[in-house]
């Protein structure tokens, strides 16, 4: 008997690949306009990226800001800007495909050239490959017995989009040197026709207070909506967001003693979730007369199901690039960031901070790094994206010679859990069956067949194997005794 399969077809994204790369920017800044530098702060932001054949394009602009001592040892600012671009390759890319970029500074460095600085940054890149396909599976296969379960597609949905963050506060201070920021997503939902995004910034001031360098933090919550067409159910999203543009602008009360502040910031929000397709495909199937060569395919994607957001004081000895001892004044512990890597049980890695000190008169800088290891309980192995900033941190001398370090850190887990679904792509016929011309046969089954199994081994289909026993309870002990009847050929 020849087979007539019947197939049902459709779209879908998913993700390909993630590629990782690097790229070194230089920025220069003359000798006439910067003295002794004591902090630099990078502020990264994404451009554009594009795919193409066998290459991603991406680029992005760094505004650096230097903090240094005049003649006079007056710390000032000075601010200069360098647009980039760099690629990646891979033999996968292709140019309908869609690359979601997020860069990070990794590393900054100040040299000396002359009369010039040159401060080096280390431009860090990890770009997401999505790309469109089409997906067969078999619905039907007349003249074969078919198994069918209700299952879930799943299709990748990426959304995007800016908003802005604004905030007014006073701070005990003279003025503000460097405003170091960086932005966590601690919720993230799709509704009809929008995401909702909620988060906080989590902002450290370098500024002056009394001629002196000081380190002042606060946390700026942060809700928006993001237009999205494809967003139809209510569900949840994963989400990371991006500060492209930070402005402040100080105002001294003099009558106050303070610093009136003004922050704007546009921040970028790039993020997915999975639009459910409810289907009935073909599992499995046999043939009475003769083999089938099947074949299948399985697909597993990891739909986020929660979002886990923690609270974490750490504390410990810290290294430090400069000798440190008790004729070092410590001043400001100024823009924290922190490096982090995911083990089992949760984050490792560490804070580092520009310590600003005042030694011999003079107001010095070096760099310390205070090493963590952090356990997040109810963190699952579906786990995957971990983001985490610092939101203040504090050092001092405990004993001469030995920086210690205080800081609090943010971390959200992005919990997941795995989809997988195996459907049925392709059925032929294969070798005809040698036919069993027994009357009777009794079959012994193995512990643990369900219904399927069994009908499946003795080539029956499942209702017949019911009416002939119907004293059987599936899954089987391995115990029972299965009669097959065939009806006598005339």
């Amino acid at each position: 008997m020849a087979l007539n399969t019947q197939y049902q077809t459709g779209n879908f994204t998913h993700k390909i690949t993630s590629l990782k790369s690097q790229s070194m920017v230089e920025i220069k800044f003359s000798g006439q306009d910067v003295g002794e530098v004591v902090a630099v702060y990078p502020q990264i932001s994404l451009n554009s990226c594009e795919v193409s054949s066998g290459r991603v394009n991406y680029g992005g602009r760094i505004i650096a800001t230097v903090v240094y001592a005049d003649e006079e040892g007056k710390l000032c600012r000075i601010q200069k800007g360098a647009e980039f671009s760099h690629y990646t390759d891979d033999d996968c890319l292709a140019p309908a495909q869609r690359g979601e970029c997020a860069l990070t500074c990794d590393r900054v460095q100040v040299k000396r050239e002359g009369s010039s600085y040159v401060i080096v940054v280390v431009a860090g890149a990890r770009i997401d490959i999505y790309d469109n396909a089409q997906r067969s599976y078999v619905t039907a296969v007349d003249g074969a017995i078919c198994k069918t379960e209700s299952a879930k597609f799943y299709s990748a949905v990426n959304f995007s989009g800016e908003s802005e963050v604004d905030d007014d506060f006073d701070c005990v201070a003279n003025d503000v040197l460097v405003p170091a920021a960086e932005a966590l997503v601690l919720s993230c939902s799709a509704h009809a026709g929008v995401v909702e995004v909620s988060g906080e910034i989590y902002l450290s001031l370098l500024a002056i207070r009394d001629a002196s360098p000081v380190s002042l933090d606060r946390v700026i919550p942060f809700k928006c909506e993001l237009s999205c067409d494809e967003a139809l159910l209510s569900q949840r999203a994963y989400c990371r967001a991006e500060i492209k543009n930070i402005n402040v602008n100080c105002k001294v009360n003099e009558e106050r003693g303070k610093c009136d502040v003004d922050f704007n910031a546009t921040l970028a929000f790039a993020g997915y979730f999975f639009d459910e397709e409810e289907i009935t495909p073909v599992c499995d199937a046999f043939c009475k007369e003769s083999e089938l060569n099947l074949k299948f395919e399985s697909e597993s994607v990891s739909v986020n199901t929660d979002v886990k957001v923690y609270n974490e004081r750490i504390s410990g000895p810290c290294a430090a690039k400069a000798k440190l001892d008790y004729t070092c004044a410590f001043l400001a512990a100024a823009l924290p960031r922190v490096e982090y890597a995911r083990n089992k049980d949760g984050i490792e890695g560490s804070v580092a901070a520009t310590l600003l000190y005042e030694q011999g008169g003079e107001v010095r800088s070096t760099e310390v790094n205070m090493p963590f290891c952090v356990t997040l309980s109810g963190l699952s192995e579906n786990c995957t994206n971990v983001s985490a900033a610092v939101c203040g941190i504090s050092l001092r001398q405990r004993q001469e010679g030995e920086c210690e370090g205080e800081a609090v850190l943010k971390i959200t887990a992005w919990d997941g859990e795995t989809k997988t679904v195996t459907y049925l792509t392709e059925a032929s016929e294969g070798e005809p069956k040698k036919q069993d011309d027994c009357a009777v046969s009794v079959y012994i089954p193995s512990a643990g067949d369900g219904l399927w199994e069994t009908a499946k081994r003795l080539c029956e289909s499942p209702e017949s194997i019911k009416l002939s026993n119907p004293e059987l309870t599936f899954p089987l002990t391995g115990k029972e005794r299965i009669l097959i009847y065939r009806a006598k050929q005339g």
